[in-house]
Formats: C-alpha cells, sequence, structure tokens
C-alpha cells in the first residue's frame, strides 16, 4: 500500500480543499504497477484485475466498464442540446512508477498503440526508479486588459503600489480557497504595444490549490475590474485567465535502459530524431502531437479541459520560438535520459472530475491525492509516449509499429469478432495488405472453415 506522510503530522490543505468540495481523496492500493501479459487477458479478466490492485468497487467502476451506464440527466446538465453520449476506449496504461510510487493509469483515445507503447516506455525506466517528476505548484494567472490608459508607464506603477488593497479584494471573492491555503498571491502588470496602440495588462496570479481554477481566477478579475479602472484611468474590457501558465509548471525526467531501448545506436537516433524536432518546426509540431497523445488521453479520461492543455503546452512551446517540449541526452554509460517541462491546469475539485461518473471511477484507479500528483502522472505519460514514438521511427519506423494494432481495427471493421479478429489482422500484416476489402474476404474465408 502507498505510504502516506503529511509533514509535521498536517494533512495539507489541498487535501482539505478536496474533501471540502466532496471529492474522494483515496489510498491507491497499487503497490506494483508491472502486470505480465495484461493485453493478452480477456476484457473481463482485465477488469477483474484492477478492481484487485486498485481497490475500486464494481459499483464504481460500472460506468467505466458499462458507458451505457452513465445516466443521461447527468450530461444533459453538462453541455447543451444533449442527444446522446459519444464512447471513447478506455485502456490501462501499466509499468509507471513516478515519484517511488507505482500507477495504473487510465488513458481514454481511439489512436491504436498509443497505451501500448506508454507502456512499454514506462517499463525500460524501471531499472533506474521510474520518473522524478516536481512541479512549481497549482499558480494560475488571469490577465485584465486595460485600454484608452493615458499613462501607461504611471498607470502601471500606480497599479504596482495599490497591490495589497487588490490581493485582499481579490480574496474576499473565494474564502474558502483562502482557509485551505489557496488564493491570491501576486500581481504583475506589463505594457503591451498592439495595432490599436498600448494596452496595460494586469496580470493577477492565484494559487488555485486542486482546482483548475478557471471559475476562481475569472471571478476575482471581476471583482478587480472597477478598481483597476480607477486607478489607471483606463478602461477595462477583457477579465480572463490565460490557458498559458507558466506559473503551474510540472517537470519529469527519466532514464530509460539502453539495452532494452535497443542498444546504443537506437539510443544515438533517438536523440538525433529529437534534435531534428529541436530544430524544425514542421517535425517538432508532429513530435509535440506525440507527447500530446499521451497527456491528452490521461486529461480527458479524469475529466479535465484537454483543449487548455493542448493550448498552454503548444503556447508554451512558442515562447522563443516553436521547439520541443522534451529534451534527450545519454548519460556516461550510454542510457538515454529525457525529460519534459510543460504547463499542467489539471485538478481534482469541479468540472466533470467531480460530476461525470467515469472520470470519478478514473480518478479512483489513479489514486491520486492532489491536482499537482496528477499533473506529475500526466507529465510522466506524456514523457513516455514521445520515447516510444521517436524509438519506432529511430528503430523500425512507426508505421510497422501501428500496422498491427491497425489491422485489427480493419478486421473489426470487416466485420470480424473474437478470435477471428487476431487471426484476420496476423494474415493482413502478413500480406502486407491492410484493407478492408482483404479482411472481409478472409472473414468469408474462415467462417466457412469453422462451419
Amino acid at each position: 500500500m502507498r505510504s502516506q506522510s503529511w509533514k509535521n503530522g498536517l494533512i495539507p490543505p489541498a487535501f482539505l480543499l478536496g474533501m471540502s468540495k466532496g471529492i474522494s481523496v483515496v489510498e491507491a492500493l497499487v503497490e506494483d504497477s508491472r502486470i505480465s501479459g495484461f493485453y493478452k487477458l480477456p476484457r473481463e479478466d482485465r477488469i477483474k484485475k484492477v478492481i484487485e490492485l486498485t481497490g475500486i468497487s464494481e459499483e464504481e467502476i460500472k460506468p467505466l466498464t458499462d458507458p451505457g451506464s452513465v445516466d443521461l440527466e447527468i450530461l444533459d446538465h453538462m453541455i447543451e442540446n444533449v442527444i446522446g453520449a459519444m464512447t471513447l476506449p478506455l485502456g490501462i496504461a501499466t509499468n509507471f512508477r513516478i515519484n517511488e510510487q507505482d500507477y495504473l493509469i487510465p488513458m481514454a483515445l481511439e489512436e491504436p498503440s498509443v497505451v501500448a507503447a506508454a507502456s512499454n516506455a514506462a517499463r525500460m525506466t524501471r531499472p533506474y526508479g521510474g520518473f522524478t517528476a516536481t512541479d512549481t505548484g497549482p499558480i494560475m494567472i488571469a490577465q485584465i486588459q486595460v485600454v484608452n490608459v493615458p499613462t501607461p508607464h504611471s498607470a502601471k506603477l500606480r497599479i504596482i503600489e495599490e497591490k495589497p488593497m487588490l490581493l485582499d479584494l481579490a480574496n474576499e471573492q473565494d474564502p474558502i480557497l483562502v482557509k485551505f491555503g489557496g488564493g491570491a498571491r501576486d500581481i504583475r502588470v506589463r505594457i503591451i504595444d498592439t495595432s490599436l496602440g498600448s494596452m496595460v495588462i494586469c496580470e493577477l496570479l492565484v494559487d488555485t490549490r486542486d482546482a483548475m481554477g478557471a471559475n476562481a481566477v475569472n471571478t476575482m478579475a471581476e471583482a478587480l475590474a472597477p478598481k483597476i479602472e480607477d486607478i489607471t484611468g483606463g478602461k477595462v474590457l477583457l477579465r480572463i485567465l490565460s490557458n498559458l501558465a507558466e506559473k503551474r509548471l510540472v517537470r519529469a525526467r527519466a532514464t530509460f535502459d539502453k539495452e532494452m531501448l535497443g542498444g546504443e545506436e537506437v539510443v544515438d537516433g533517438i536523440i538525433a530524431a529529437w534534435a531534428f524536432a529541436e530544430a524544425d518546426p514542421y517535425r517538432c509540431a508532429t513530435h509535440n502531437k506525440g507527447i500530446m497523445n499521451g497527456i491528452d488521453s490521461v486529461v480527458i479520461a479524469t475529466g479535465n479541459d484537454f483543449r487548455a492543455i493542448e493550448a498552454g503546452a503548444h503556447s508554451f512551446a512558442s515562447v522563443d520560438g516553436y521547439s520541443s517540449l522534451t529534451k534527450y541526452e545519454k548519460d556516461a554509460e550510454g542510457n538515454l535520459i529525457g525529460s519534459i517541462e510543460i504547463p499542467m491546469a489539471v485538478g481534482l475539485v469541479g468540472g466533470a472530475t467531480k460530476v461525470h461518473p467515469v472520470a470519478r471511477a478514473a480518478v479512483k484507479i489513479l489514486g491520486v491525492k492532489t491536482g499537482m500528483e496528477l499533473g506529475h502522472v500526466i507529465a510522466s505519460v506524456g514523457l513516455a509516449q514521445n520515447l516510444a514514438a521517436l524509438r519506432a521511427l529511430a528503430s523500425e519506423g512507426i508505421q510497422r509499429g501501428h500496422m498491427s494494432l491497425h489491422a485489427r481495427n480493419v478486421a473489426a471493421t470487416a466485420g470480424a469478432r473474437g478470435d477471428l479478429v487476431d487471426k484476420i489482422a496476423k494474415i493482413l500484416v502478413e500480406e502486407k495488405n491492410v484493407k478492408v476489402e482483404r479482411a472481409k474476404e478472409l472473414l468469408e474465408e474462415l467462417s466457412k472453415s469453422t462451419k
């Protein structure tokens, strides 16, 4: 069982805030995320294994294993004009050890090979202790746009002079957040030149604890707007959070064993592939997309806002010219050292994470206790997925790695079920003819031979 050690014997405010909002904060039971042959097990046995390892009940896991059990009445209150639900496959990534804790990681997406690739990459880190992750804390930024300011530079200084009053006013808007250790922390002011002239941008930095924080920071920004107008003599227009969460960074690193990767030549190939992405935005767009394959799938599974994470990641990568979110180096023994730094505005409080039963089940399987711990997990998955993609490119080529899983999809599309899916997929790959028409021919042939 995971150890739980609170500093000085005190329960963290983030934990208390989660409890006050009705979030089930759990002690995960996963002692070892290595599950030999997990992918070979029938689906029913995989579910039983997850229940056994995580302690989630059959009732709690039902919305995840039986999407039809999700009450449409719940979904009807989440967005407008609801007529139904779109179901994505949800898989479990294994082998992940992060900050000396093991995790089974739910991943929701439609793309083949991602779950398997991330799991395999995580396995290669285990000889060196898995992933190490850190963060800068859950600080979000709210922007207040001020136009028509007569003296912008003087206005900037006046805002800074009034910082104590403005922070107090902001914190009055969310006393619960303040009570549990969060709240407005600082104010910074920038003057930007636009096509419409100079604008004063007042930015409020808020510790949002275990919430993503959009509602909290937007409410605070709204409250400050009249005071900012009085101080600057200008007119406030937008009051909105920024998804470039540069104050809410997560960093993860890991050593990938050179022999498990395929040797030092493969390590060199991976570093060369990364260097290509670092130098060329056309390659880097696809490189970073591969990172987000892993990240988005966990964000979606836990009911967080994957559009916000995507926007933050790509804008962060573009601050000094578009570049890779990951870095790779070779150590003295020839092993590969990978690292990632990325904004990670995810939470456990509010939104779909609390409302959607599938998201609740996914969070319970993960067993994370705070939003930042969830961020550590997500960043580690992004690094693992990126490494797996680069390894495929540097060694066997990405298409070959995708082919067997793509062939299974084609076989299923042709109407195959049960054991016939794998039999037909194997033939399609061997023939190098992964087409629905050929799959239908094989299905007809094999169906006749079994009658």
